[in-house]
């Protein structure tokens, strides 16, 4: 018996507890919203498809009907808008952030935190500081969604299955996120190396363009809020597998923003390299080797993100 609770349920929340409920992940999910006539719509709209997957109980409450929650999904937050960048969201969602934490904390002080509202990586770093609830069950979503962008442009490049392409994107979610490429490969074939080996004519992929996917990669996110106002089912289906893989008895490893303590030369901020996740929790970090530059621009991300925090009161 799995609980999660969910808090807000615009886009983001209501896609989650949809994909949750369909996916068999979870058997009770609680949607949690300040507008609570919003939540018990989505709740009772999930609910009468449950005939069509397994056994699920999904329903609207309040913060004590957290009690209990194994994991705690937190998507409360102004949205960001259409030529708005995450980091322009920081003290708005900061506040709202702080005013929640009391309230869900008291009601779950065992659950394992997902941070979800942008900017994802200050708001895990406000969870971090205030809450109480120990490091290793709070987790940022961070740039698990970049990543998951990044596998598929380099899957549709060499026209591959994703699971093939295992490559990651380090840093903020945000601007100054970047690809490590050194560490990049399509079934342990070096990046670099994939166009000689994977069979496709040149006239067919041309050389890779690095810089283009990069910006493609940090320009998905703008590029569809500016088409449907909104981005939510990547990052919805990118949470539901944070969810899974913790659930798991192995850990998995996953780009998401957990606190630094030194890792790369970086302290006391939050931002997303490898981790190990199962259990219920974050296992570990796992220390990729990284170039000199690589690490430079590490540090450059934790710098940016620093820069912000050091502007709110947290």
């Amino acid at each position: 018996m799995i609980k999660v609770s969910i808090i807000g349920t615009g886009s983001v929340g209501s896609t989650i507890a949809y994909s949750l409920a369909i996916m068999g992940v979870a058997s009770e999910i609680v949607l949690i919203d300040i507008n609570q006539e919003k939540a018990l719509g989505e709740a009772l709209d999930i609910r009468q498809g449950a005939p069509f997957f397994g056994p699920c109980s999904v329903y609207a409450g309040t913060y004590e009907d957290a009690k209990n929650s194994d994991i705690v999904v937190l998507t409360s937050g102004i949205a960001r808008k259409p030529g708005q960048t995450r980091l322009e969201l920081a003290q708005i969602n900061v506040g709202i952030t702080k005013s929640i934490i009391p309230e869900i904390t008291r009601q779950a002080p065992d659950a394992t935190y997902i941070i979800v509202s942008n900017p994802v990586d200050i708001l895990t770093y406000t969870f971090t500081k205030l809450s109480g609830i120990p490091e290793n069950r709070i987790i940022g979503s961070g740039t698990i969604l970049d990543t998951a962008r990044l596998r598929a442009r380099i899957s549709e490049y060499f026209r591959i299955s994703q699971s093939n392409v295992h490559a990651y994107v380090f840093g903020e979610h945000g601007d100054s996120a970047f690809i490590p490429w050194s560490v990049a490969n399509v079934s342990n074939v070096p990046i670099d190396e994939c166009q000689k080996v994977l069979g496709h004519s040149p006239l067919e992929n041309p050389a890779m363009d690095y810089d283009e996917i990069e910006q493609y990669v940090k320009k998905s996110g703008g590029r569809v809020i500016a088409r449907k106002g909104a981005t939510f089912y990547a990052v919805s289906i990118s949470v539901c597998h944070i969810i899974k893989c913790l659930l798991n008895g192995m850990d998995t490893t996953m780009t998401v923003s957990t606190m630094m303590h030194g890792e790369y030369g970086i302290d006391d901020v939050c931002l997303s390299t490898l981790n190990l996740l199962g259990n219920k929790q974050v296992n570990g970090k796992v220390l990729v080797p990284l170039t000199d530059d690589e690490v430079a621009r590490l540090r450059a991300s934790a710098d940016t993100l620093k820069g912000i925090i050091k502007g709110l009161t947290i």
